[in-house]
């Protein structure tokens, strides 16, 4: 059996064997975008691997032939000192789990490959950043551990988390001294010794152990306790295993011109024909998920890097286009080169998915029918999403960016092994965090709201809340919250845990208390959808919603729709 296949246009295997993400990276090649060179450990592999505790037979011998096609490839060197070949080690299920399993990045960056690096480019700092990103997420990666902020990795050089400076860039000070060197040199040294403490062994200094170690790290993580969770809260087998991709690597650090982000073809709140995303300048694309950088809104792309833009604009075109339905993307750009890393379908919900089946129909992209069948009884109820009363009329704690619509009402948990007391306890619960990561995910299930002082539309508390529908507000400036004390600070007021408030997320505001709710009214989109129901199912005695849009259903189901 080969278990390692190349990513391109002529791959034609199904999702159940590349996983998800690889088969969005093939329709990436065949409509010509650029996608970085790579390849995909199918699914059979991680399956065999978590059968019998080890690596495949044969997969070794596979990895060298795929990683040396990679090296004639990019004109680069795996873990070698001259001109060093780097790659990501992602998962990627046949079904979606955000967040769920490991990513490793700049994987290759041995001692000798970082120097290289640092020659090749006449940038050391920016090397040893690289070279500190891959130890970090390596670690997080064997350990199960989040090692993000071990020896402050995830803060190195990061300009006062402004956002717009970069990892070790821009605006920061120390940029290219002494004293920032040795404080890279001190973080890399601290995540050694942590995963030397934990596993009892050193992170190796050899390209391709490094590779074997984090695909047998990627595999793993599959059955990780927040993996399973995750899983059964969304009915997912536990027996599908996830596929790995391994791609040269994009610096989105790399440079003034260079970035990550996010997009989404139409508003995902709204379902408005605008993009909506967002953007960090200087940044690889793990600083956007994890939430622990203050994201720009997606059009300072535009300001900034107008050629990428028009670039970034044109492949949202295309893949709605193939998709005729909106798409969400993931991008890099290193020194103002877009390559776009992940697609699919934007799989909106409530009035937004409402919207968009809507004005597909006019513009004549799919059929009334094709729009009335992508519409569930389940989103006519989300349309009418609940939405707190008044700002006036309410004691607003904290403002921030409603990340998903909806009211929650609960008590506040700072950490998420109080979340589930309190939950098991019988009561409602709101978990506020920093920022939440993947072993957070006991505590997500847990609450019925969540809040977060960092982060943006695409980080990791936003991702799992839209796909668990809770309610969520991220990225709130000047909230703090101090777990060991069980407090939260904003605007000069401080609550604690067990504190009852009310998150709109929609609007973005946390209320203290219990304040009046209302519904959101049905807009033009919502009528003209069950105008096209009820000539369809040709009943026009104005049933409740759900009803007529069944009839409609129904109707085409007779028809053979």
């Amino acid at each position: 059996m080969r278990w390692v296949r190349a990513i391109s246009s002529q791959v034609e295997e199904a999702a159940e064997t590349l996983g998800g993400k690889a088969v969005g990276l093939v329709l990436l090649h065949r409509l010509g975008l650029p996608v970085p060179a790579g390849f995909v450990i199918t699914t059979q592999a991680c399956r065999a691997f978590l059968r019998d505790g080890r690596l495949p037979d044969g997969l070794d011998d596979e990895l060298a032939t795929a990683i040396a096609d990679l090296e004639v490839t990019a004109g680069r060197s795996f873990g070698g000192p001259r001109r060093p070949l780097a790659v990501s080690v992602r998962s990627g299920a046949g079904v979606s789990m955000p967040g769920m399993m490991s990513t490793i990045l700049n994987l290759g960056l041995t001692t000798e490959a970082t120097a290289g690096l640092a020659v090749e480019t006449g940038d050391r700092p920016f090397a040893l950043n690289s070279r500190l990103r891959f130890l970090s997420s390596f670690a997080s990666a064997v350990t199960n551990a989040d090692a993000g902020g071990v020896g402050n990795a995830s803060d190195a050089g990061d300009a006062g988390d402004a956002g717009d400076a970069g990892v070790g860039h821009g605006e920061d000070p120390g940029r290219g001294t002494k004293d920032e060197e040795t404080r890279l040199a001190d973080a890399m040294k601290a995540i050694e010794e942590f995963v030397r403490q934990r596993s009892g062994q050193p992170i190796p200094d050899d390209a391709t152990r490094q590779l074997a170690s984090a695909v047998e790290a990627v595999f793993s993580s599959w059955d990780t306790p927040r993996a399973r969770t995750y899983r059964a809260l969304h009915d997912i087998p536990h027996d599908l295993g996830t596929a790995v991709i391994v791609q040269t690597m994009v610096f989105g650090n790399r440079d003034d011109h260079s970035g990550t982000g996010v997009a989404f073809s139409r508003d995902p709140n709204t379902g408005e024909n605008i993009p909506f995303g967002e953007v960090l300048f200087g940044h690889q694309g793990e600083d956007v998920v994890s939430g622990r950088s203050t994201t720009r809104p997606l059009r300072e792309l535009a300001e900034r890097e107008p050629a990428v833009w028009a670039e970034l604009l044109d492949a949202l075109n295309r893949i709605e286009g193939h998709y005729r339905d909106s798409c969400y993307i993931e991008f890099t750009f290193q020194a103002g080169e877009l390559w776009v890393l992940q697609v699919r379908p934007g799989r909106f919900v409530g009035g937004a998915a409402v919207r968009v089946a809507t004005e597909l129909a006019e513009e004549r992209v799919i059929g009334r029918h094709e729009a009335l069948l992508r519409i569930s009884p389940r989103h006519l109820r989300q349309v009418r999403t609940p939405r707190i009363a008044s700002s006036e009329e309410a004691d607003v704690f904290a403002r921030g960016l409603g990340a998903c619509p909806g009211v929650a009402v609960g008590h506040v948990a700072t950490t998420a092994d109080r979340a589930v007391r309190m939950a098991q306890g019988g009561a409602l619960v709101v978990l506020v965090r920093p920022e939440t990561s993947p072993h957070d995910m006991h505590g997500l299930a847990a609450a019925t709201g969540i809040v977060t002082a960092r982060g943006g539309p695409a980080s990791h508390a936003a991702v799992v809340a839209r796909a668990m529908e809770r309610p969520a507000v991220v990225g709130i400036a000047g909230l703090t919250v101090d777990a060991g004390n069980g407090t939260v600070t904003a605007g000069g007021r401080t609550i604690g845990d067990g504190t009852l408030i009310t998150i709109d997320g929609t609007s973005g505001e946390v209320v203290l208390g219990r304040p009046r709710i209302v519904a959101n009214a049905a807009d033009e989109h919502l009528h003209r959808l069950l105008a096209w129901a009820d000539d369809t199912s040709g009943d026009h005695s104005r049933r409740g919603e759900s009803q007529r849009l069944e009839a409609a259903h129904a109707a085409l189901r007779a028809s053979g729709a």
